[in-house]
């Protein structure tokens, strides 16, 4: 009980009390080192454990209450150990064999479940535990390197296997119909599949809406057999004929019967599965006869009317639409708006043939839709404004197809701008209807406002600066009235991100509730941003967010297996692990980790620990690369942003493509990055000079030659990086947001950080090589300093000017200002990093110099040049550091001194409500500017009270 309710110290005294009593009782031991485990005593926990599990006790108690443990350990080897163990001593225990085979399920041990079903079902002759066997033998054909070996081994057993129960009667499940299914299909006998499912074992697939019709026209797909398929989908037309995937099956194999000028046989029936059409003129008919068939329904299905519409493409795309008379498309849409236009659905379903009208119509087709709406003006020159919802939703679908016919792309500004003050004024009006919705629901008329936002991005990306800030004053309104919109919350993300005011987003991405895999899918809005605009706390906290979700995706899949396994979902197993993989080969699951790492060295590393304990503390080592660069799986939801823009204005394939390349490419220099760092406390050992065999030896020279090949691979990298931007991609503003691999290389950070590298192979070589014939070395090792000190005033004057300035009223931000300043805290860090191990080398040399000088007793003996050089490049880091930080000290009086809301925005249209809600934008922008150079600028001083310390 005391460990359930979380009291873990109370949960170990009793067991303590217990043990006084009994020494010998298991149980209280496990449950004592659970309690250890919770309370973070890992070791005396695992040492309690194994002390018992030595004893190999069958006890259920003990078992159940050490697989707990080991699973919290993060240890499921540990737990098929045990039930091995047991099993042993009670060979006939159903109980302990079926953990045992569960426990092998949680490691993917695919052929001893394969046995150990086996095992089970000669115990208990149940079929379940039969099957368990063999979707083991599945699995490890799945699993298995080798195609061929799969194919010849592991899928014919599997079918043998199946095959054994189906001659002797005993299949008794779906689940069991499922996995023969499922097996015939992997082996490509499609015809021995479809035999099952038409069969007599077919009628056990009864769990699913037509599985036996769905698993039919599969098989007929992959066997080509279209006049079945073609005949199949037409009965579940007739059945049904609104059910979308089936036109487009029946459309498809009407064309190929087409093109293999297929014709009925003269005597028998057309098809197995009924009468075939295989002509235009039959398909033209059928069609006309489901819309007929609608008309007289109960109630109104779109399917027949998008089926014609399809139809008169599909005999576009064959140049044969004009001799059918199907009718003109522009008509047909008209009729479509007029018989669905108030429903949200229309305007996804029309989008889809908006490409079968001529451009030179779009304008008529428009007013053609709005003269049909009911809306009413009061006053002459007034809007006319919707009398109820329906037209309301109507006038919202012509304006959504208005700006996906790029009509309003067409304008100029000063028309955009009187469409922005209609649109947000019909928003405004259409509230009227939303009074009694709930806080989590969704206002009607909120699209106007998200239009009107769009309208203004349009405007910002042409240079108009005040534009921005009328599109987070809109998004707030929004937001006010209708606070669980996603979309207003998106949109606010990715605007306030572009001005590099990261405090609003992160409460926003928490009010979004993100869930699960959405970590994955749109975690990217939050932790591209945090950190390089310098909220360092917030950064932190969003990578483990992100983190968290992915490590526990690893124990959950493992559970979700075993539900499969106990309810006969077989089909689904290979579904996990699918998904279980595609999550670990996550870009942003790699992105994040990194980033991660680096922020903790940024935070910790030289400040409340050694460089050489974080490292450890991350189990980071050089050598080892655990990215899984090959099979990296971009995740990204990149059309989580509605959009409307016209094709050519949206995110197409190649700007996926594009993106996926470059947020690769910077990941590889970040990566590269981190395990460099990682690598210069293994190169702080005392080495001896001039001793060859005592270093390959110590292990250090294999160590510098593994730091000299990741430079190598830096470079490279670098190079690639370069290239790439030299294309200038430019992703749409709701599309990807680009990485900040151009500000790395533009403000010169990436030529100092390099540069820091190849010095520690210099100083390396000194250390070798010691101080009496290095002259070379330590010049060039002084030229190094000097330069660095260059390249670092040069990125700390990239960093100096105003981060908001006022300009004839109006507002412009300088967010790669703030990108500047993050990337100088981590590059200044980087070389603090590699003077202390500078510092680490010039040390000893010096005190050995002076026992030198002790036992000569002579003062001539001459300081080698390389310690004037490694002062005077410390002494000149800790001005330019100090100097960095009176910089950052002017931004905040600065920020602190500004008083925006005396700022007469220069649009005076602003109505009373919006200045409002535009005084909290200002606020929060400039809010979270000061938090941020607080931040970079709290860091940099604890950065300073490092170097101060480093005096050989």
């Amino acid at each position: 009980d005391y460990l359930d309710n979380g009291n873990n110290k109370m949960a170990i005294q009793q067991a303590d009390k217990l043990l006084k009593k009994h020494k010998d009782l298991h149980c209280a031991k496990v449950l004592k080192a659970i309690g250890l485990q919770r309370t973070g005593k890992q070791d005396e926990a695992y040492a309690l454990a194994q002390e018992v599990a030595a004893l190999e006790p069958t006890d259920d108690n003990s078992l159940q209450a050490l697989t707990i443990l080991y699973r919290e350990m993060h240890r499921p080897e540990l737990v098929t150990k045990l039930y091995e163990a047991a099993v042993k001593k009670v060979p006939n225990s159903e109980e302990y064999h079926s953990h045992l085979f569960m426990a092998y399920a949680r490691v993917g041990e695919y052929k001893k479940m394969q046995q150990a079903g086996m095992a089970l079902y000669k115990i208990v002759p149940k079929n379940p535990y039969y099957f368990w066997s063999v979707m083991s033998l599945i699995m490890q054909s799945i699993s298995a390197q080798d195609e061929n070996l799969s194919k010849t081994m592991f899928l014919p057993l599997a079918e043998r296997m199946v095959e054994k129960m189906v001659k002797e009667d005993k299949i008794e499940a779906e689940a069991e119909v499922e996995l023969y299914y499922m097996i015939l299909e992997r082996l490509e006998k499609y015809k021995e599949a479809l035999d099952v499912v038409r069969g007599k074992l077919g009628e056990k697939l009864t769990s699913e809406l037509q599985s036996r019709e769905n698993k039919c026209m599969a098989m007929y797909k992959k066997l080509c057999r279209w006049p079945e398929c073609n005949a199949l989908s037409r009965r579940l037309l007739l059945k049904n004929s609104d059910d979308w995937q089936f036109y487009i099956t029946y459309f498809d194999s009407v064309f190929q019967l087409i093109d293999e000028s297929w014709t009925p046989p003269p005597e028998e029936e057309h098809s197995l599965e009924g009468e075939v059409h295989y002509s235009i003129e039959q398909a033209v008919k059928f069609i006309e006869e489901r819309i007929t068939e609608e008309s007289k329904s109960s109630r109104p299905l779109r399917g027949p009317y998008l089926a014609k519409l399809e139809l008169i493409r599909r005999l576009r795309y064959r140049g044969c639409n004009d001799e059918y008379k199907l009718g003109d498309p522009e008509e047909l849409m008209f009729q479509y708006f007029k018989k669905f236009g108030d429903k949200p659905c229309c305007f996804t379903d029309l989008k889809v043939f908006v490409d079968l009208l001529p451009s030179s119509q779009y304008t008529k087709f428009i007013s053609q839709l709005l003269e049909v709406i009911p809306l009413s003006a009061t006053a002459e020159n007034e809007i006319a404004l919707p009398a109820d919802i329906k037209a309301l939703q109507q006038h919202l679908c012509v304006v959504q197809l208005s700006r996906l016919l790029g009509i309003y792309h067409a304008m100029d500004k000063k028309q955009k701008l009187t469409v922005v003050r209609e649109l947000m004024l019909r928003y405004r009006h259409g509230l009227e209807f939303g009074k009694s919705c709930l806080k989590t629901e969704l206002q009607f008329s909120d699209y106007y406002c998200l239009l009107a936002v769009h309208l203004l991005l349009d405007l910002w990306l042409e240079g108009e600066e005040t534009a921005v800030w009328q599109c987070l004053t809109l998004l707030e309104e929004g937001l006010s009235h209708s606070p669980s919109n996603a979309q207003f919350k998106l949109l606010l993300i990715r605007i306030y991100c572009r001005l590099g005011a990261f405090e609003p987003v992160a409460e926003l991405y928490s009010s979004l509730d993100a869930k699960h895999i959405q970590h994955d899918t749109i975690g990217y809005l939050l932790t591209r941003y945090a950190e390089s605009l310098g909220h360092y706390a917030a950064a932190s906290q969003s990578c483990n967010f992100a983190l968290r979700f992915f490590h526990s995706n690893q124990k959950d899949t493992s559970e979700y297996i075993i539900q499969a396994y106990k309810y006969g979902a077989f089909e689904k197993i290979p579904e996990f692990i699918a998904f279980r993989n595609r999550l670990n080969s996550s870009l942003h699951f790699a992105q994040v980790r990194t980033e991660r790492m680096l922020l903790d060295l940024l935070l910790e590393a030289n400040i409340s620990t050694s460089l050489e304990e974080s490292i450890k503390s991350m189990s980071l080592s050089p050598e080892e690369d655990d990215i899984p660069w090959k099979d990296l799986r971009d995740n990204r939801d990149l059309t989580v942003l509605f959009n409307w823009d016209p094709k050519d204005r949206d995110v197409s394939e190649e700007h996926r493509k594009l993106s996926l390349e470059e947020e690769t490419m910077w990941l590889r220099i970040r990566s590269l990055t981190l395990r460099l760092v990682s690598g210069l406390p293994t190169l702080s050992h005392t080495i001896q000079p001039k001793n060859s065999e005592k270093t390959a030896e110590n292990g250090v020279s294999s160590k510098i030659d593994t730091i000299r090949s990741l430079l190598q691979q830096l470079e490279a990298a670098v190079d690639s990086g370069k290239k790439f931007l030299e294309q200038k991609i430019q992703y749409p503003v709701l599309g990807p947001p680009p990485t900040r691999m151009a500000g790395f290389f533009s403000n010169g950070s990436c030529q100092c950080q390099t540069s820091l590298f190849y010095l520690v192979s210099d100083i390396y070589e000194l250390d070798t090589n010691g101080l009496e014939d290095s002259a070379e070395i330590q010049e060039r090792i002084g030229n190094s300093f000097k330069s660095l000190v260059e390249r670092l005033t040069d990125l700390f004057n990239k960093c100096k000017g105003d981060l908001i300035e006022v300009r004839d009223g109006t507002l412009k931000t300088h967010p790669n200002l703030l990108e500047n300043l993050v990337f100088f805290v981590e590059t200044i860090s980087i070389a603090l990093w590699v003077s202390s191990y500078c510092d680490s080398v010039l040390r000893p040399f010096k005190s050995n110099l002076q026992k030198k000088k002790k036992k000569k007793k002579e003062s001539s003996v001459a300081m080698p040049p390389v310690f004037t050089h490694f002062l005077d490049y410390v002494t000149e880091l800790q001005t330019l550091t100090s100097n960095v930080i009176d910089h950052i000290k002017g931004l905040e009086i600065i920020l602190t001194a500004l008083k925006l809301e005396e700022l007469s925005l220069k649009d005076t249209l602003l109505l009373q409500e919006e200045k409002k809600f535009t005084k909290t934008v200002q606020g929060k922008v400039q809010s979270s500017y000061h938090h941020s150079v607080q931040e970079i600028g709290e860091l940099l001083k604890k950065r300073l009270d490092t170097i101060k310390k480093l005096k050989i």
